[in-house]
Formats: structure tokens, C-alpha cells, sequence
């Protein structure tokens, strides 16, 4: 069981892991909290936490309740409540991250038939997804439902969904090589959209006031190294609140814990483990004495804002101490999606480069 020392400890993180699994639906569903929405994203990262935690039964119920509720043309709706749909729309972000979900679990697990059962719902996901993909690279946020045969109804890209589906296609071209099935146009694919956030972010809807857009193209993998530190100093004043965590948005006095611990995660993947670690114990006042975390802090007047303890920033926890830790097989899911590893694909056949993708 993943453990921080001085943070977190193993009996705390398999609580915590328990109060992830309580909030689950019989049919496998991951609402943010019991009677809440439930939207594919979160949903897979809180299966993520519970296969961590050793809850595989529960992480396997959440990846079926995506394979049964996936529809034909590879989407899912944005947001399920108890079973209903609220919004049938597609974000192209929410279709991406199963494939990360399923390598996670695959990681850990070692079971070539979950893998098996999944890669037809992973499959038909990125090719859904991929039909976002803007010729510069860059991947629009999403479309309504049902979506066109071609063209039309796409919006803009956005930063942090773009950054966040280049490691799904990282994950899903493992996926397919472990499959023996490989697919050259979904690693095409993910160097065009790296090459974009590196390169071209003019491509992208301006970044806003949240701090997702700060840290995200180095949580995804496209921004490293040298790079990924400059990114993240530049803002750091900005979003960082000493022993509370991060601002959800930059000029409110509201930090959240997810995305604390998405930045513990971000660090993580720049080799930046003492002030990760400093951050995510600074985030500690909002676990409850139940394992759950609560959402968010109003810090300006102690208040916990919204009065809500959700699934995913829970997941959010287990996942950072993972991380930390090294603990799980799968622990590097996010440290390891690096694009620039092992790729050697000269520009001209990568189409819409106009550069060595590999040295830009």
C-alpha cells in the first residue's frame, strides 16, 4: 500500500482506497460523490485508486461500466447521474483517458484478458478522439451528439484536455504494441499534438485563470526536463499557497486538492520530490476522518467549499502517494509518458510537422 512517511501512512491510504470504493454504484459507475454525476474522466481516475489500493474487483466493476455504457461511435456521454444521462454531448478528453486507466490496471495486474476484453472499448476511443485532431496538431475539445461524419460542431482546443489526451495516446500505443497490434497513426498522432503544445500553443485557446493550464503539459508528458521546470517556476507564485496547497484558480483564495496533487504529480515527473512532498502534506487538512478528502478550501474564511467530499480528489491522493512512493507497478504511469523516449520519426513522415518533432 503506497505511504508518504510523515504524511500518509499504508492504513491511511487503504482508507482512504475504502472510501473510494464505498462511493461506487452497483452497476460499477464512479459518481464524484454518492448520488452525484458521473463523467468518464473521473470516473476512470477513482478505478485507477482502487487498483492501486488492491481493490481490483471494484477497479475491473468501473472499467466494465465503460465498456458496457461506450457508444458506437467510440463516446461516451459527459455526464451520467445514477444512470441517466444529463448530457449526451463528447468531450474528446473524457474518450482519451480509458486508455490510460486500462494500462494502469494493466500494469499492475499483469492480466492479459482484462487487456483482451478492453482493447476493442480502447480501440474504438482514440479512433473516436483522434477525429478531433486539428491539422496543426492540436485537439479540439469536443462536439455534440451524435457528431457529424466530418466536419463541423468541433470547438476550440483547450490546453489542459489536449496535454491530458497526448498521455492518453501514449498509453494507448502501449496498449496496442502489447496487443501486437501496433498503430503508427495514433504515435503520428500523439508527436503532432506534442509538437503543438512544445511549439505552437498559439494553436490552443488561450490558457486561463485555472492552474491546469499551468501544469498540465508537464503532467501529460509533452513538456520535460529543462523545460518543465522553467513552466512550472513561472507561475509558481502565483497558484501556491504555503501549508494549504494550490489555488483552483489563480485570483481566488479557494485552493482545491486535486490539483494540488496533480502538480505533487507533475513534479514528480520533473524529479522534484521534496517540494512534491512538501505539497501534498501541505494538503492534508482536507482528509476527513473517514480516508475521503474534501473537495476544496475557501482559505480566506476557513470555509470548505463545495461542502462536498469527492471521488476523484480522493483518487487524486492515492494516485500522488503512489507516485511518491513507487509502490505500485503502475506507479509511473504519469512519470513515464515521455514522448520523447525512444522516438526517432524523421519530420517528413509525420504528417503537418514542419520540424524534427524529436528536437523540438
Amino acid at each position: 500500500m503506497p505511504h508518504v512517511p510523515g504524511v500518509l501512512t499504508e492504513d491511511q491510504c487503504d482508507k482512504t482506497g475504502a472510501a473510494i470504493a464505498a462511493m461506487q454504484e452497483p452497476t460499477g459507475a464512479m459518481p464524484w460523490f454518492p448520488g452525484g454525476q458521473t463523467d468518464p474522466w473521473d470516473h476512470v481516475e477513482s478505478a485507477m485508486a482502487l487498483s492501486v489500493t488492491g481493490r481490483h474487483p471494484e477497479a475491473e466493476a468501473a472499467y466494465e461500466w465503460s465498456r458496457r455504457t461506450q457508444r458506437p461511435d467510440g463516446s461516451w456521454a459527459i455526464r451520467t447521474v445514477v444512470g441517466t444521462v444529463a448530457d449526451a454531448n463528447t468531450d474528446a478528453n473524457f474518450c482519451a483517458y480509458l486508455a490510460v486507466g486500462v494500462w494502469h490496471h494493466y500494469l499492475i495486474t499483469g492480466d492479459t484478458r482484462f487487456l483482451e476484453r478492453m482493447w476493442p472499448t480502447v480501440w474504438s476511443a482514440i479512433e473516436l478522439v483522434l477525429r478531433f485532431q486539428a491539422p496543426g496538431g492540436q485537439i479540439r475539445w469536443g462536439g455534440k451528439h451524435p457528431l457529424p461524419a466530418a466536419g463541423g460542431m468541433f470547438s476550440d482546443a483547450m490546453l489542459t484536455g489536449s496535454a491530458s489526451i497526448h498521455q492518453a495516446l501514449g498509453c494507448a500505443v502501449a496498449i496496442a504494441d502489447e496487443m501486437k497490434q501496433p498503430s503508427p497513426s495514433w504515435r503520428y498522432a500523439q508527436l503532432r499534438l506534442g509538437h503543438a503544445l512544445r511549439a505552437h500553443t498559439d494553436r490552443f485557446a488561450p490558457p486561463s485563470d485555472h492552474s491546469m493550464d499551468w501544469y498540465y503539459p508537464v503532467l501529460g508528458g509533452a513538456v520535460r526536463g529543462r523545460a518543465g521546470q522553467e513552466l512550472i517556476a513561472d507561475r509558481w507564485d502565483e497558484f501556491v499557497v504555503a501549508d494549504l496547497g494550490i489555488r483552483c484558480v489563480d485570483h481566488r483564495p479557494w485552493v482545491t486538492g486535486a490539483e494540488t496533487c496533480e502538480l505533487v504529480l507533475a513534479m514528480n515527473c520533473l524529479g522534484d520530490d521534496t517540494d512534491a512532498t512538501t505539497l501534498f502534506a501541505d494538503m492534508q487538512h482536507l482528509r476527513d476522518p473517514d480516508g475521503s478528502y474534501w473537495t476544496g478550501l475557501v482559505f480566506s474564511d476557513g470555509k470548505r467549499w463545495p461542502v462536498e467530499k469527492s471521488c476523484w480528489t480522493s483518487a487524486a491522493v492515492v494516485l500522488a502517494a503512489d507516485a511518491l512512493s513507487r509502490t505500485s507497478a503502475a506507479n509511473g504511469i504519469f512519470r513515464d509518458a515521455d514522448p520523447l523516449v525512444d522516438v526517432t520519426v524523421p519530420a517528413a513522415e509525420v504528417p503537418g510537422l514542419s520540424c524534427d518533432c524529436t528536437n523540438a
